[in-house]
């Protein structure tokens, strides 16, 4: 959706220092994020004008910064402006909206990231849905994959990353198998996660949803806060894939999307085959939530 009066965009981006048309953006070829995958980003959307979580969002950025020993180069009210002006620029009034920490193109002659210059990027674009309209009225098909999950103990999945290559090659099987989305789990079965999202399987009144493996993302924490207001427990702890077959319902979560019913795991119906009645109370309380402000962020609309 677009602001009234606003022309439609494909985005604006931020980039050495200034705003630009999103298709306009570029990044160098040497940069590490891109040679090396050495970049972390952090993914905050704006929903009828405000942002969600926004803080959360910069905080969780912070913290990924510093897990990769990377160094801002702007400080945190210069950033969170920016976001605004790249959603006021663009005239989004929902919007999927990046911020994005590079390493840096290194000095000729070496390969040492500490003596890169670490690059700050942003960029805002028309709001993204991992599920189509379809999909998340009937609910997706979820297949749990051969491919598995990088171990956390190689790299820490807390810290957003750009290094996609399991979740990737899972998306393909689960193409293969006729499915809609993967879910890889680890070497011993525990499930992890898929690609831009987190899982919740439903037992009686209780929500499981894996505590190793995945990055923990803010749609998932927003779930765990909401839940008793459903009279719903929660367990973070180890989900294996012969647990989930048993679910009686499964939804998954992500910032793209929010709450997304499954209806179909490993080509069988999750309890009716159709979304359940908690995932469609926790997806409409989680909308609700939003609708009535709920740890938002109005969008600067008015700024220079």
């Amino acid at each position: 959706m677009h602001m009234p009066g606003a022309a439609p965009s494909r985005g604006v981006a931020y980039a050495e220092g200034r705003y630009m048309p999103l298709e306009e953006a570029t990044i160098a070829m040497l940069d590490r994020g891109f040679v090396r995958s050495d970049a972390t980003y952090d993914v905050v959307h704006v929903w009828k004008g405000r942002f969600f979580r926004l803080e959360d969002h910069l905080d969780r950025f912070e913290r990924s910064v510093a897990g990769l020993r990377m160094t801002l180069p702007l400080p945190r009210e210069e950033i969170a402006a920016i976001l605004h002006g790249c959603v006021r620029r663009a005239g989004l009034a929902d919007a999927y909206v990046q911020m994005a920490l590079t390493r840096g193109v290194p000095p000729p002659g070496t390969r040492d990231p500490k003596l890169c210059q670490n690059r700050f990027t942003a960029f805002a674009q028309p709001f993204v849905w991992i599920a189509n309209e379809a999909q998340r009225r009937e609910g997706l098909s979820l297949v749990v994959t051969k491919t598995q999950r990088i171990p956390p103990e190689a790299v820490d999945p807390r810290i957003k990353n750009f290094h996609w290559l399991d979740l990737t090659m899972g998306i393909f099987e689960a193409q293969d198998r006729g499915a809609d989305v993967p879910l890889l789990p680890d070497r011993d079965g525990n499930l992890t996660e898929g690609p831009g999202f987190n899982v919740f399987a439903l037992h009686g009144r209780t929500l499981v949803t894996p505590d190793r493996g995945m990055f923990e993302g803010m749609t998932r924490r927003s779930v765990i806060e909401l839940a008793p207001e459903l009279q719903l427990a929660v367990e973070e702890r180890a989900l294996h894939a012969s647990e989930l077959a048993r679910a009686e319902e499964i939804f998954l979560t992500s910032t793209a999307g929010g709450i997304m019913p499954v209806s179909r795991l490993d080509g069988a119906p999750v309890g009716e085959g159709r979304p359940g009645p908690v995932t469609r109370a926790m997806h409409d309380l989680y909308w609700r939530r939003h609708e009535e402000g709920w740890l938002a962020t109005p969008v600067d609309y008015e700024g220079g």
